[in-house]
């Protein structure tokens, strides 16, 4: 079964979940990944979307340093 990331890698490390996680367990590892995300985004948002807007004038058919996956 091949699953489809949001970033668009298609190869890599594998990153094993275990299978037997209660529903806390799982939840408690989205809350935690949805922290990471706010921190990021509050730390590096001005940052971001200079680089978004610089990447999508630099390359306007969508296939700038995202595409790469080289970051």
């Amino acid at each position: 079964m091949t699953f489809h990331q949001p970033s668009g890698i298609t190869q890599g490390l594998p990153l094993f979940i275990d299978a037997n996680w209660t529903p806390a367990q799982a939840w408690a590892v989205i809350e935690l990944l949805d922290d990471l995300r706010d921190r990021l985004l509050a730390h590096y948002q001005l940052a971001l979307a200079e680089w978004l807007a610089e990447d999508r004038q630099e390359h306007p058919d969508g296939l700038g340093d995202l595409a790469d996956n080289d970051f």
